[in-house]
Parts: C-alpha cells; sequence; structure tokens
C-alpha cells in the first residue's frame, strides 16, 4: 500500500470509530509521533510477546 491508500483507509476507519474513543485515538497519536522508528518497532514487538504469552504470565501470576 502507498501511503496515500493507508492514510485513505486510516480515514475510513476513523469516520467508523464511536466518538468517544477518538481522543484515546488521537493522544496515541501524539505519543508515537515523537519516537524513533526503532522504538515503535519495539513496542509493538513487546506489546506482541505480551500478548501471545499472556496465558503464561495468567499462569505464572497465580
Amino acid at each position: 500500500m502507498t501511503v496515500i491508500e493507508v492514510r485513505t483507509e486510516i480515514e475510513k476507519v476513523l469516520k467508523e470509530v464511536p466518538e468517544d474513543i477518538l481522543p484515546q485515538i488521537l493522544e496515541y497519536l501524539k505519543q508515537i509521533q515523537h519516537q524513533s522508528p526503532d522504538q515503535i518497532k519495539l513496542d509493538n514487538n513487546l506489546k506482541k510477546i505480551l500478548a501471545e504469552d499472556k496465558e503464561l504470565f495468567e499462569r505464572l501470576a497465580q
């Protein structure tokens, strides 16, 4: 996808998002706007690992 296509898709999705969620999305976008691409990639990888191992972490916590 080109940048223009991605932006268009984002706009389409945003039109369907409930209004009460929009401030949270805006805050998230502002946060990532100031991060380096490496930091964003690292954050995404960590979130992926945590999501994949959620059950394991829950068992360890018990």
